[in-house]
C-alpha cells in the first residue's frame, strides 16, 4: 500500500473524528479542522512528488531507449505518462508547475485555455519552424504565444545609366544623385500572437531603412492589437496601412519585385499611419478593410506636427468569385500554381485632409507625399512658379484592380485615380485643384514551378504637369522552392519619374536605365 492510500484512509479517519466531536463539544472542532487542512496539504505534497518521480522515469526510459537505439516499450513510464498525471492533478488541491520532457506545460487544478497545438492551428511543440512567413514559435502556453520572424533583403543597385540631372515642368533644373551601391536595405523583426484569449492578438515589430541612416524614422518600433469577434469583423489598432491601393491591402512581401512597386503605384497610394481598423468578411468570397487614422503617413512625423482632427479615412473591399482565394495575402504571381482559375477584383478608396507640417520627410521609410506629376512636392514653396505656397488640401484616392492566376501564370493590373482641392494657400496659387490618373500592369509566369519565375511590369501617370511612366523586366530564383526566400534581378526603366527616396530604385526625376538585384529572406 503506497503513502497516497495511507494518507486517504488517516484522512477518512479524521472525517469520521470530526464528524464525532461536535456531539462531545465544539472546543475541539478548530483542533479537528487543522488537522484536515495539514492532511490535505500533505496530499498535495505527496500528488507533487510522484509527479516529479514520474517525470524522472519518462527521462530515464526515452535516455536508455535512445542509447539502445529502440522505442520506448509498451507500459513504460513514458507510456503511462498522460494517465498517471491525470490521477496525480485530480488528488493534488494545489497549483502544480510540472515540466513535461517535450515542452513547460503549466498544469492547475482550474481548467485552461488551450494551447495552440491542442487548438490545432499551431505546432506541437515550441521552437517548431513555421511555414508561410508565420516564422519561429518561441513559447506556447496556455495562456498565450509568441512567434518570432525576420525580413531582410541585400541589394545592389546601379542608377549610373540616369541622366545626371532632370527639369521640371516650370524649366527648373534638378540634380540627380546617381547611386552604384549594396546595402542591406531594410530589417524587419516581428514578435506576434495571442495572450489571455487566443482571439486577442498582437503584432510587435522593428522596422529599418539602412539607406536613410541618421535621418528620421531610420529605426521604427510599432505594432498593432486587435480582437477577432467571429470571422466577420476583427477589431483592431496601432500603426497599419491604409487600404488605398492592392499593394496597401497586406499583400507585402509576396511581391513580384522584392519591396519596390510600380511607379504610378508609389506616385498616387497613401501610406502607414496609426488609427483603427475593422477588417473580415463579408462573404466566403468578399473581404473588406475600414480605417480611420492621423494622416497619409505618420512615419517620420511627431505627434505634435499633426492636426487636432481624425480626418484621414480608407477602405477597400474585395471579391474573389471563382476559388474563393488569391493565393497567400493575396499577393502577386502564380507562385502556388493554381490548377483552378483564381480571379480577384477590389475596390479602394482614401481621403485625408492634409497640412505640409503633416507631411513625411523625403527619406523616411515608406514615406508618401502630395507631389505634382513632375516630381515637386505640393507644399512645397513657390511649387507653381510663383511666391505663393499651399498649406493644406484635401486627398481623395480611389483605384480598381483586377487579377487572375491560372498554372504559374498572372496578370494583375491597377487603375488609379487622385483629386487634390480645396487648397489652404499663401499668396498667389494659379491652381484650384488637381487630377491625375493612371494604371499599372504586371504579367509573371512560373517557368519551373517553384523555382523560376518571369516578370514584365509597368505603369503610366497621366497628369496636369507630365505623364511619366516606367517599364521592368525580372526574374525570381527561389533555390529551396520557398517563395518568401529568393534571388531577384529587375532592369528598370525610368521616363522622369515623380517619385523616389533612398530605400527604392526610383530617383526623382530619373531617366533611363536602372538594375539591382536584390536577396531577399523571410521566415
Amino acid at each position: 500500500m503506497d503513502l497516497v492510500s495511507h494518507v486517504s484512509i488517516v484522512r477518512i479517519c479524521a472525517l469520521l473524528l470530526g464528524a464525532a466531536v461536535p456531539a462531545a463539544g465544539l472546543a475541539a472542532a478548530p483542533e479537528s479542522t487543522d488537522v484536515l487542512q495539514r492532511l490535505e496539504r500533505l496530499e498535495a505534497r505527496q500528488a507533487r512528488l510522484e509527479a516529479a518521480l514520474l517525470e524522472k522515469d519518462v527521462l530515464i526510459d526515452k535516455l536508455e531507449s535512445a542509447l539502445a537505439g529502440t522505442e520506448p516499450s509498451q507500459g513504460s513510464a513514458a507510456d503511462r505518462w498522460p494517465a498517471d498525471n491525470a490521477v496525480l492533478f485530480q488528488q493534488a488541491s494545489l497549483p502544480v508547475v510540472v515540466h513535461e520532457p517535450s515542452r513547460r506545460v503549466a498544469m492547475l487544478s482550474s481548467p485552461a485555455p488551450a494551447t495552440a497545438a491542442a487548438r490545432g492551428d499551431g505546432p506541437d511543440h515550441y521552437g517548431e519552424f513555421q511555414h508561410g512567413g508565420r516564422g519561429i514559435k518561441l513559447a506556447d502556453t496556455p495562456y498565450g504565444d509568441v512567434n518570432f520572424s525576420a525580413w531582410t533583403y541585400l541589394r545592389y543597385l546601379n542608377q549610373q545609366a540616369l541622366d545626371k540631372d532632370s527639369t521640371d515642368s516650370f524649366g527648373r533644373t534638378r540634380e540627380i544623385d546617381r547611386r552604384n551601391d549594396v546595402q542591406l536595405n531594410k530589417v524587419n523583426l516581428y514578435f506576434k500572437g495571442w495572450v489571455y484569449d487566443p482571439n486577442f492578438r498582437y503584432l510587435l515589430y522593428t522596422w529599418t531603412a539602412n539607406t536613410s541612416q541618421g535621418d528620421s524614422a531610420q529605426v521604427v518600433v510599432a505594432g498593432s492589437v486587435g480582437y477577432t469577434f467571429n470571422e466577420n469583423i476583427t477589431l483592431s489598432g496601432g500603426i497599419g496601412a491604409l487600404p488605398g491601393t492592392r499593394s496597401l491591402r497586406g499583400t507585402f512581401p509576396y511581391w513580384n519585385k522584392v519591396d519596390t512597386r510600380p511607379l504610378a503605384d508609389e506616385f498616387f497610394r497613401p501610406s502607414y499611419t496609426t488609427g483603427v481598423w475593422a477588417s473580415g468578411n463579408v462573404t466566403d468570397k468578399m473581404k473588406y478593410k475600414l480605417m480611420v487614422g492621423n494622416n497619409l503617413s505618420q512615419l517620420g512625423v511627431n505627434a505634435g506636427e499633426l492636426d487636432d482632427k481624425l480626418n484621414t479615412y480608407s477602405g477597400a473591399i474585395w471579391w474573389m468569385p471563382t476559388t474563393g482565394e488569391f493565393g497567400p495575402s493575396g499577393g502577386y504571381g502564380d507562385f502556388e500554381y493554381h490548377t483552378d482559375l483564381a480571379t480577384q477584383f477590389g475596390l479602394n478608396f482614401t481621403f485625408s485632409r492634409e497640412d505640409r507640417q503633416s507631411q513625411p520627410g523625403t527619406e523616411d521609410i515608406q514615406n508618401t507625399q502630395l507631389r505634382l506629376s513632375d516630381g515637386n512636392i505640393l507644399f512645397s514653396p513657390g511649387v507653381f512658379g510663383t511666391e505663393g505656397r499651399v498649406n493644406k488640401a484635401s486627398y481623395y484616392m480611389a483605384s480598381f484592380d483586377a487579377g487572375m492566376k491560372y498554372r504559374g501564370f498572372a496578370l494583375e493590373t491597377e487603375y488609379y485615380t487622385r483629386w487634390l482641392n480645396d487648397f489652404d494657400t499663401d499668396g498667389f496659387v494659379p491652381e484650384d485643384d488637381l487630377f491625375d490618373h493612371g494604371f499599372q500592369a504586371q504579367i509573371s509566369h512560373m517557368f519551373i514551378p517553384k523555382t523560376l519565375q518571369g516578370y514584365v511590369a509597368g505603369s503610366y501617370v497621366i497628369g496636369d504637369y507630365g505623364n511619366p511612366w516606367d517599364a521592368s523586366l525580372g526574374v525570381n530564383v527561389y533555390p529551396f522552392k520557398e517563395r518568401l526566400l529568393r534571388w531577384n534581378t529587375e532592369v528598370l526603366y525610368l521616363d522622369d519619374s515623380p517619385v523616389g527616396y533612398s530605400s527604392v530604385p526610383f530617383a526623382v526625376g530619373g531617366d533611363g536605365a536602372v538594375f539591382y538585384t536584390n536577396l531577399e529572406m523571410m521566415f
